[in-house]
């Protein structure tokens, strides 16, 4: 109830803010569970991947700091989110993922990159996907940056791309990641070129 009344005030910020996004390749999406998975590029992506994949509901990782706040850590809890401590991450962080996959109706939300200052591709929602046997949805965000950039009203877009499946049999090795991880990247790059040929993304925090 919290998460969907959450949804809602949301999409009016956002609409009165930047807009009407634009949501392609909906018709991909599964029906049951699955990990939408995108580079991170803002701190506002996982709202827009939130918003663009409605109906359906997610859960999210979140710094553990976040949740020292009391507010933060309520809004947090309710909204699906729960914590990670980044420096040593412990079973949890994939325990309580492949938990939810398997006995919520909730999808996941993560960015392999970990950080949208990184680039750089992790295994865990492989890892994750595999344990609860739910596939990997590739998405990619291309808009402002920042909340500044979001008043200009520059155009938002949140792309889907093909899910992809995992064999249950697969073994979780460095040559095997190697390949989701490529297949990953092939789609972000894919994604980006169907929005816009020309893009690039800049890290504007590195400005």
């Amino acid at each position: 109830m919290f998460y969907s009344f959450i949804r809602v005030i949301v999409r009016i910020i956002v609409y009165i803010v930047n807009g009407k996004p634009t949501y392609l390749n909906k018709e991909k999406l599964p029906t049951g569970n699955y990990i939408l998975v995108g580079p991170h590029r803002t701190w506002f992506d996982p709202l827009y991947f939130a918003l663009a994949a409605s109906p359906k509901k997610f859960s999210f990782m979140a710094k553990e700091e976040l949740f020292k706040n009391p507010i933060l850590r309520f809004i947090l809890v309710h909204a699906n989110a729960f914590p990670v401590n980044r420096e040593n991450p412990g079973p949890s962080v994939i325990k309580t993922p492949v938990k939810w996959l398997k006995k919520k109706d909730l999808s996941l939300i993560m960015f392999p990159s970990g950080t949208r200052h990184s680039q750089k591709l992790k295994g865990g929602a492989i890892l994750i996907a595999k344990l609860s046997g739910v596939p990997i949805v590739p998405a990619v965000y291309q808009g402002p940056l920042t909340f500044k950039g979001l008043l200009t009203r520059k155009k938002t877009t949140v792309a889907f791309g093909d899910p992809i499946y995992l064999d249950r049999k697969m073994k979780i090795n460095d040559e095997n990641q190697k390949i989701i991880i490529e297949k990953m990247e092939q789609q972000f790059n894919s994604l980006d070129k169907s929005i816009n040929p020309d893009f690039k993304y800049i890290d504007v925090s590195k400005k």
